[in-house]
């Protein structure tokens, strides 16, 4: 695979690193590091990453990570590998699900709710030139339009435009930058930068070290990979072709998410080829 380092914009990658129990630590200080104006988590619980919908019919939501802190607030974190045509909905669909999960039995329930977070990792970044080349961090609320001030400030998307940032080791001054060059170069890195200090990191690059694998977790790992890289060898032939990058990226991402949900149900591979055009080989490794 020629790295030291696992990529953490594979599933596996992501998902070792941020979504297990046994490194809960490293998802609490990236979250700590982004947030500022929230009160500091000290400790999340998580829960089952695919959702139903009220009705068995209901369409499912299916996220990367999906936890809540001690004050009862929740956060949905998503490895976003492509861009979508209505990758935006997606967003505010997904965070609808927390949001109904606080209803409460019964005709006293006052609507009281929780605070929702919604942290995007992007591989990709916005179209249209929607930000500034040198803005790649994007906090958003809902707001009065008419004065600027936050209207309702329980409910917070987080975006992060990945390949804007270029910050090299020497620049680093806060811990958000820290993690940021971290997911932006791990799998490019063959040692520990000197300016990851913190203890945290200790944790990352112990986890993130592939001679480190079981046998098991490599053959994982590998298959992991085959899917990201067989991503970006549709979007170059597709630009070789003439199609818009994000478009071509955002249907085979689409496809993929589809036929996972579709093995999850038990489906035949052979019918899961037939509906998203897949070949059965990129089905069977997913």
């Amino acid at each position: 695979m020629g790295g030291k380092y696992i990529n953490p914009f594979t599933d596996f990658g992501f998902k070792r690193l941020f979504g297990t129990e046994m490194n809960k630590d490293l998802l609490i200080s990236f979250l700590n590091s982004l947030l500022h104006n929230q009160e500091e988590i000290t400790d999340i619980t998580y829960h089952n990453t695919e959702q139903q919908g009220s009705r068995m019919l209901d369409r499912k939501a299916i996220f990367d990570v999906y936890c809540q802190n001690t004050a009862g607030e929740y956060f949905i974190v998503e490895m976003q590998k492509a861009e979508q045509n209505y990758f935006k909905d997606r967003s505010v669909f997904y965070a609808t699900f927390p949001i109904r999960d606080q209803a409460q039995p019964g005709s006293k329930w006052n609507f009281k709710l929780k605070s929702v977070y919604t942290v995007g990792i992007l591989d990709f970044v916005f179209p249209d030139d929607e930000y500034a080349p040198d803005c790649m961090h994007h906090e958003v609320k809902l707001m009065d339009v008419e004065d600027k001030h936050v209207f309702y400030d329980k409910l917070t998307f987080v975006y992060l435009e990945m390949p804007k940032f270029n910050k090299t080791e020497d620049q680093l001054e806060t811990m958000m930058d820290k993690w940021l060059y971290v997911l932006r170069n791990l799998s490019k890195l063959m040692e520990r930068p000197a300016a990851l200090q913190e203890r945290v990191f200790n944790r990352l690059f112990e986890q993130a070290e592939i001679a480190r694998f079981s046998k098991n977790e490599l053959f994982d790992y590998e298959e992991s990979l085959k899917v990201y890289r067989d991503l970006f060898n549709v979007v170059d032939t597709a630009e070789g072709k003439g199609y818009a990058k994000g478009k071509a990226e955002g249907i085979l991402e689409n496809k993929l998410e589809m036929a996972v949900r579709m093995k999850k149900e038990g489906l035949d591979s052979s019918l899961i080829s037939k509906i998203t055009g897949l070949s059965i080989e990129e089905i069977n490794i997913l």
